[in-house]
């Protein structure tokens, strides 16, 4: 018998805790596994890893194949489009064989203009398992970068500074930085930091490049539910200070001339009102719900800002909410939800707003934004268009012959053909009637609506994040194998505003599960997909998302894929010294409060799992990171462990952990396309194809 053979799924010791609230005792068997340090931990972690390597070896060819798929429909050696900030063009670029990006600029658009390297992510990289870079921000006299790295995976931040001219990094940092950004004079960062064990962004410095004395705090923030963030606005007069939690926001401003001038305040926070604003010839532009749940913007002085003296200056349709605005000299683009697809309007403020022109896009789902525009007295817009079968492209659109021009779409080397793929865009009704929307894309030749297909469907559904519909090269290896795809869009989204979040969050929750099965259904019986061949994904909140729906209806899925799982929501929640915790109290509850702890106990995988028990389950692969410091590697660890107890049945149960990464996963491109394609060999296998 091999080795691999003679392995067998590794049962976890089981010690109760017990948690009591509410009258209501809740016993944890595996909470023993929080103890990073502990040997026994990491032996246990391993373990898994090694029964998932053992269970997934015969896959091992499938995923090379896979692998090489992938890899040749990406243009390996490549380049962003330049774009215009202060006198120079910024792109970035990657090289054959090379993990990471490499930052640059030039003082032309033009390609064969020598450029300059600002940062090569690569020579960052050297000897490290994990590199990611948080930040970049370029010195008004363009001879600084500030930029941040983390190299571990846990979103822990060192900020350093480096001389363009020289490109060295200077002595200047700071620990556990967040946001940052440049005073007008060049010689002035303003950065924020983390606490070090919530890793709530609550402090903001001041710091003179070259000093050594200790930097000073500008502004603390003592509510735990709000997360500090530094900026300028779009025309570069205004250093904003943000104070955000989930609902409610609040700004503080000074003069980026004047680095050392005291905050002023906006308009003082108020419970569940949220304003955004940006700066233009002496008015604050602001995003503001203080009288819709879809926004309005509004108008104020600089020198008297508070809400008294806000003057509407905007508002759409009914139904229609406002989700971004780009603002610049001559015209403002305003960002809408339309039946959940994004528009772009137009606005020549110049004139007048009923000169509105807006952008157009041809296909029945997509995603559609503001791309880079680094320059506020400008003519000329930049947007991002992608859609499930349209590769990523720039468009340069000139706001005075209203026409867009395509500066670069995104290559798909390898034998790809737009015209084989296939999207639609379905409504489908939720259990209270509810019509929810679902994108759908799958190659043609492959495709025929008998109910024989395999059928992928994704979701998310929480944080009021509207899932893109964007194209994917590697998507392709599923879609050439005649798998349907398909995304839902669930309550507790933000496709369709303020109002889709307002309806899968707190003590509607489980309105986002109960969506995913109606959409899941429904494309079975409209013979999308074969009941016998549907697998499922979600990440994180969408990880939830997984345990919920695995648990109320284990016989709708045949596999099941949920990477980093927010599944041990009531332990979490219960521990406000773990990063997230208090803020996530505005999108779950505060289970404290003996309502909300009854409404999320109906709910939450890791204390539900028992109705699991003797039941047959599809195959579950949950994966995650050590390092990870939003769901923590502990959850997936304890879920997988106490199913194991429960299950009865051949398919496989697999953990896999990458013991040197964070909540995204690999950091480096290759890494990361094999991570793919030892999930796409999993689900390839357990859906018979």
């Amino acid at each position: 018998m091999s080795d691999h053979a003679a392995l067998q799924p590794p049962v976890a010791r089981r010690q109760p805790i017990p948690t009591t609230l509410h009258g209501q005792t809740l016993h944890d068997d595996y909470a023993w596994m929080r103890d990073k340090s502990s040997p026994e931990v990491i032996a246990h972690l391993t373990a898994e890893n090694a029964w998932t390597a053992a269970n997934m070896a015969p896959t091992e060819p499938l995923q090379k194949t896979l692998y090489a798929e992938m890899l040749s429909h990406i243009q390996e050696t490549d380049e962003s489009v330049p774009y215009p900030s202060n006198g120079w063009f910024y792109f970035t670029r990657t090289l054959e064989g090379s993990q990471y990006p490499i930052h640059c600029r030039r003082q032309t658009f033009d390609a064969t203009t020598p450029e300059h390297i600002l940062l090569d992510v690569n020579k960052l990289a050297e000897g490290q398992a994990f590199m990611a870079v948080g930040g970049l921000s370029i010195s008004p006299d363009n001879k600084l970068i500030a930029y941040s790295t983390d190299n571990t995976g846990f979103r822990q931040y060192t900020l350093h500074i480096r001389d363009l001219s020289t490109n060295e990094d200077l002595p200047d940092t700071a620990l556990r930085a967040g946001s940052f950004t440049w005073a007008a004079d060049s010689s002035t960062l303003f950065y924020t930091t983390e606490d070090e064990q919530t890793k709530r962004h609550d402090k903001l410095f001041r710091h003179t490049v070259g000093s050594t004395e200790r930097d000073p705090l500008i502004h603390e923030e003592t509510d735990e539910r709000f997360n500090l963030g530094v900026g300028r606005t779009s025309d570069r007069k205004y250093i904003m200070v943000e104070a955000g939690s989930h609902t409610t926001s609040e700004y503080r401003f000074f003069p980026s001339a004047d680095p050392t001038a005291p905050l002023t305040l906006i308009a003082p926070r108020q419970d569940d009102q949220e304003y955004y604003p940006d700066h233009r010839d002496g008015l604050f532009y602001i995003r503001t719900n203080d009288t819709t749940r879809n926004f309005r913007i509004v108008t104020t002085p600089v020198a008297t800002p508070d809400r008294t003296n806000w003057t509407e200056f905007y508002t759409a349709a009914p139904n229609i909410p406002i989700e971004d605005f780009d603002l610049f000299q001559s015209f403002c683009v305003i960002t809408e939800r339309k039946s959940g697809l994004p528009t772009l309007d137009v606005y020549d403020l110049t004139t007048t707003l009923t000169n509105r022109r807006e952008i157009t896009f041809p296909e029945p789902t997509y995603t559609a934004g503001s791309h880079v525009n680094a320059e506020f007295d400008t003519r000329v817009f930049r947007y991002s268009y992608t859609s499930l079968v349209a590769p990523a492209s720039v468009y340069s659109y000139d706001i005075a012959t209203n026409t867009s021009t395509l500066l670069k779409q995104q290559a798909v080397p390898g034998g790809f053909d737009p015209a084989n793929y296939a999207s639609e865009r379905l409504w489908v009704p939720a259990t209270d009637g509810v019509q929810i929307p679902v994108s759908l894309v799958y190659r043609r030749d492959q495709f025929a609506k008998d109910a024989t297909n395999p059928l992928y469907v994704y979701g998310y559904g929480s944080y009021g994040y509207s899932l893109p519909v964007g194209f994917s090269s590697t998507r392709l290896s599923l879609l050439d194998r005649g798998l349907v795809l398909a995304y839902a869009h669930i309550r507790g989204g933000g496709e369709l505003g303020d109002t889709w979040h307002d309806a899968g969050k707190m003590m509607v929750k489980r309105n986002t599960f109960t969506d995913f099965i109606a959409v899941t259904e429904a494309l079975v019986q409209q013979k999308y997909g074969s009941p016998k061949r549907v697998a499922i994904e979600g990440g994180s909140a969408g990880g939830l998302l997984m345990g919920a729906v695995l648990n109320a209806r284990p016989d709708l899925f045949r596999a099941v894929l949920s990477h980093v799982p927010f599944v041990d929501v009531m332990n979490t929640m219960l521990d406000a010294t773990l990063p997230l915790t208090v803020a996530e109290y505005e999108e779950w509850g505060n289970p404290n409060e003996p309502e909300a702890f009854a409404y999320m106990l109906t709910y939450s995988p890791y204390e539900n799992l028992d109705a699991l028990a003797g039941k047959p389950l599809p195959s579950i692969l949950v994966k995650t990171s050590l390092n990870d410091s939003q769901v923590m590697y502990w959850e997936p660890a304890k879920y997988v462990a106490k199913l194991r107890t429960l299950k009865q049945d051949a398919p496989p149960l697999l953990l896999h952990i990458n013991m040197e990464a964070g909540h995204g996963g690999a950091s480096g491109r290759y890494d990361y396309l094999k991570e793919v394609a030892f999930d796409y060999a999993f689900l390839l296998r357990e859906l018979a194809v």
